[in-house]
């Protein structure tokens, strides 16, 4: 639909990860916050702190880990889409594999596959990394 209204290229392709990622990330985020521990926000309402001071200082740090695990996960995700992406005429280097998949480069495509599981690998192993330092 963004290919359509926006036209091809990769813009188009940023626009549709990003509306997929802050909606899914925004679902979660709702979801970790109507699981926190509401005596920590009434001990700190409680001491008379404004509302900004419960939010940084009673909420925030609660959501904080699942923030950043929601974050790790959506990046990582977002990686292999933007692949799936490019197939399909949003740009990227899934347009350069089309591209070459269309003129038989298959030196080329061969290159393109290696770098494209090269990155979902690096990006596999840096968001294992993150998840374990969260947890």
């Amino acid at each position: 639909l963004l290919i359509a209204i926006i036209g091809p290229g990769v813009f188009a392709g940023v626009i549709a990860i990003a509306i997929r990622s802050i909606g899914f990330c925004a679902k979660l985020l709702y979801e970790a916050i109507e699981e926190i521990d509401h005596s920590q926000v009434e001990a700190i309402t409680a001491t008379g702190a404004s509302r900004w001071q419960v939010m940084a200082f009673g909420i925030v740090p609660q959501i904080l880990p699942a923030f950043a695990g929601v974050a790790v996960f959506r990046w990582d995700i977002n990686i292999r889409e933007s692949t799936v992406l490019g197939l399909v005429g949003a740009g990227g280097i899934g347009l350069q594999l089309s591209s070459s998949l269309n003129v038989l480069a298959w030196p080329q495509v061969s290159l393109i596959l290696l770098v494209i599981l090269l990155a979902v690998v690096i990006s596999e192993w840096v968001s294992a990394k993150v998840r374990g330092a969260i947890i």
